[in-house]
């Protein structure tokens, strides 16, 4: 299994743990111009309908329960508020960023129910019990920073059998070369949190042995001269480099 990404020589790079960076991130986050994120939510348009899809044909009772697990500033806890009757749960490990998710999502889905909570994967043994026994779990650009046998025993314990996961992470390409990380705009500074690169074949191995199965082929994509425009300037040095990976897995009955 892939271990942690080595620390930079670079003295312009400071490294924090994962909650320290993204609490700082998260002023910033949405409009730093992260490419990957940009990315992300390009696919989240069809990976999400699809999810939904699978879930209305499944045979798992209303009203679901919803899981945001990493939901950061809320960009999909939104989406998930948009399902009917449902109650959704977010979780992150960033005190800052779920403080941004909270004024985000004030007000949206109202008739919905909506938690956040403040969960650490690697340092908590157990998910928050309002997660547990969950319909789906939605994780997108969060499986770098844990380790993958530690995320998938957590969304093992949350879903319910037959329950789905929707996730997404950067690929092992992009991470062998760079990892997540922002500028801060108050020192100059480039921050980084902790972070592990899992290959694709890691990552269905992990999810395998916690009793998780693929509902389809995991998708991988590659930066390419037509989608700068989409994806905004920073990913022009991405060309031609597998940068993201997304699928849909369901815990076995």
């Amino acid at each position: 299994m892939a271990g942690q990404i080595p620390q930079s020589t670079d003295p312009t790079v400071r490294y924090m743990s994962t909650a320290q960076a993204y609490d700082l991130w998260a002023s910033v986050y949405d409009t730093d111009g992260n490419f990957l994120q940009a990315l992300d939510t390009i696919e989240m348009k069809s990976l999400l309908p699809r999810m939904l899809a699978l879930l209305e044909t499944s045979r798992l009772p209303r009203p679901w329960k919803l899981v945001d697990l990493g939901c950061g500033t809320g960009r999909n806890t939104a989406a998930l508020l948009g399902v009917e009757g449902a109650n959704v749960v977010g979780l992150d490990v960033s005190p800052g960023m779920l403080q941004v998710a909270r004024q985000r999502l004030e007000g949206i889905g109202s008739q919905n129910q909506l938690r956040l909570e403040v969960f650490d994967m690697i340092e908590e043994a157990l998910p928050p019990k309002c997660s547990l026994n969950a319909d789906v779990v939605v994780s997108t650009l969060v499986l770098e920073h844990v380790p993958a046998d530690i995320f998938f025993g957590h969304v093992s314990r949350i879903l319910k059998p037959g329950g789905i996961l929707l996730l997404t992470n950067m690929h092992s390409e992009m991470g062998s070369m760079s990892q997540a990380g922002f500028v801060d705009p108050k020192t100059g500074e480039k921050i980084r949190p902790t972070s592990y690169s899992h290959t694709v074949a890691e990552v269905e191995a992990a999810a395998a042995k916690s009793g998780l199965e693929l509902v389809d082929k995991i998708e991988e994509r590659a930066v390419d001269q037509s989608m700068i425009p989409l994806l905004g300037e920073r990913s022009g040095k991405w060309v031609g480099v597998t940068v993201w990976f997304g699928g849909i897995v369901r815990k076995k009955p």
